[in-house]
């Protein structure tokens, strides 16, 4: 394969991180965008020298010569529109959640093995330094028996607007937009465990809108592990920024944001250990999104599979479909 030609659909906030990380790829062409309004496209394309400009997908659909698209939309079009770029032969990147119910993630399962096209979910904590040194020491089992979680998904003192507080366009709140990182991060870190019960209290409190706002939930996994992930806009406190999580195991602590070790050494005592990690410029650091989009890349190259891809993506539209069940009957869901 010469130059990988990639659309953007959406041109959003998301958009330019896509971008950037995109365009500081070898062998990469963005060669179209897509926006409701053309001068929102037409704006987004001067900034990264984009060539064509739509404000319908139909082009980029039409178009023999792209090989692949990245949708940065409202959630409510991730399904349709991916379903849609499946079937005209081109592999798909998802932003987070894959879709706005399981069912929609099924959907876009079953067309893409129809239609022999790879997906990828942007659940973008999996490209992080401190979150892969931290699965890593995991894994090795120095921490013991890992048996309890907690994670955070939640803003504080700010919650967004537009899209994302309209429940037809987005699916669900808090959850559906910072919970959901939460949710996959600590499941990365602790070995990709699938979910067997989930219990959650989910609420409204600071908008007038008809999504939630707040939510605790709780999640049991087939490995054992009990997981709290707490999801918010608009929270007076927040016990650590977005994917921030807390690991327990039965020889130590380690911790996420800060990223940090604390180690049993004997009764009444531990021992502290900070890693010399890169120094993060923000919190979500554009290498993040570059790592990601080089992942994504490399899969359409070599046509292995994405990871996160379909199967981590419908796993948190499963646990989160899971928990607002939970929270309007007030039962354990069992998967």
């Amino acid at each position: 394969m010469s130059n990988v030609k990639i659309a953007l659909i959406g041109a959003g906030y998301i958009a330019d991180f896509h971008a950037r990380g995109l365009q500081s790829l070898p062998n990469v062409e963005i060669v179209a965008v897509v926006a409701i309004e053309l001068q929102e496209a037409k704006d987004f394309a001067t900034k990264y020298n984009i060539k064509e400009t739509y404000t319908d997908i139909a082009p980029v659909i039409n178009n023999e010569t792209i090989d692949a698209v990245v949708i940065g939309t409202p959630n409510q079009f991730h399904a349709p529109y991916a379903i849609e770029f499946l079937k005209s032969g081109k592999d798909v990147f998802l932003e987070k959640p894959m879709g706005i119910s399981a069912e929609e993630g099924r959907q876009i399962n079953e067309a893409a093995k129809k239609y022999n096209q790879l997906v990828m979910v942007g659940h973008m904590w999996r490209f992080d330094v401190d979150t892969n040194y931290l699965k890593d020491y995991v894994e090795s089992g120095k921490l013991g028996k890992v048996f309890k979680t907690k994670g955070y998904g939640v803003h504080e003192n700010w919650g967004p607007a537009g899209w994302f507080t309209i429940k037809k366009l987005a699916g669900g709140g808090a959850l559906a937009d910072m919970g959901v990182h939460a949710i996959d991060t600590i499941r990365y870190i602790i070995g990709d465990p699938k979910p067997t019960k989930v219990y959650a209290r989910i609420s409204t409190h600071f908008g007038d809108y008809d999504v939630d706002d707040t939510g605790i939930i709780v999640i049991t996994w087939d490995n054992g592990v009990e997981s709290i992930i707490e999801s918010g806009w608009w929270h007076p406190h927040m016990d650590g920024p977005e994917a921030s999580s807390g690991v327990w195991g039965t020889k130590g602590y380690a911790s996420l944001f800060p990223t940090y070790l604390k180690m049993t050494t004997g009764e009444d005592s531990f021992e502290k250990i900070v890693p010399e990690l890169p120094k993060r410029e923000d919190h979500c650091d554009q290498v993040i999104y570059t790592k990601q989009m080089k992942h994504f890349v490399d899969c359409i190259k070599t046509r292995q599979l994405p990871s996160p891809g379909l199967i981590e993506g419908q796993i948190v539209l499963d646990i989160v479909d899971a928990a607002y069940k939970s929270s309007e009957t007030g039962e354990v869901v069992n998967f």
